[in-house]
């Protein structure tokens, strides 16, 4: 059974265990160059079985998701209480033709996001972290809960990435 929006949310913010998302986001592009160095192009496009991604399909999805997530960001700092509209990960890996970026390029491409994107959560004053959006699946999600969705998320994949990398 798929699960819902909230159970999703719920999901990934109990990734985080008490840890502080933006250290964990800061650490994200580090950890994804360690765990793909010395993999070949063979086994970073293998996927585990049908339907499921692989290596490269999840590096060009984190690179994709800083895009909306910054994007995101922005939108709720500069209009607060904004719509944010889902969108559908399986549709975009076929858009974005997943499977056939680069690891490097799409690593490339998420170190650049992240780091600008940390930036800006960075220079935040306090007040701005309970400026929110509504999501159009989750509901009201405020800058406080994104960045640790988007801390929660890196640890979702990286688990996965850890998992396909020892096969």
């Amino acid at each position: 059974m798929k699960e819902t929006p909230i159970q999703y949310r719920k999901r990934i913010l109990a990734n985080l265990q008490g840890k502080e998302p933006l250290a964990i986001q800061s650490k994200t592009p580090g950890r994804l160059a360690t765990l793909v160095r010395g993999l070949s192009a063979a086994k970073c496009r293998r996927r585990p079985a049908p339907g499921k991604w692989c290596i490269a399909e999840i590096l060009a999805h984190l690179a994709d998701v800083e895009i909306a997530f910054g994007w995101r960001l922005r939108m709720i700092l500069s209009h607060n209480g904004t719509p944010i509209q889902a969108f559908d990960q399986d549709r975009w890996a076929r858009a974005g033709n997943y499977l056939e970026q680069g690891v490097g390029e799409s690593l490339a491409d998420f170190r650049a996001l992240r780091q600008k994107n940390l930036r800006l959560l960075r220079s935040l004053p306090k007040p701005k972290w309970n400026n929110y959006g509504l999501h159009s699946e989750r509901g009201r999600e405020t800058l406080r809960v994104l960045a640790a969705m988007m801390a929660g998320h890196d640890l979702n994949h990286l688990r996965q990435i850890e998992t396909l990398r020892r096969r």
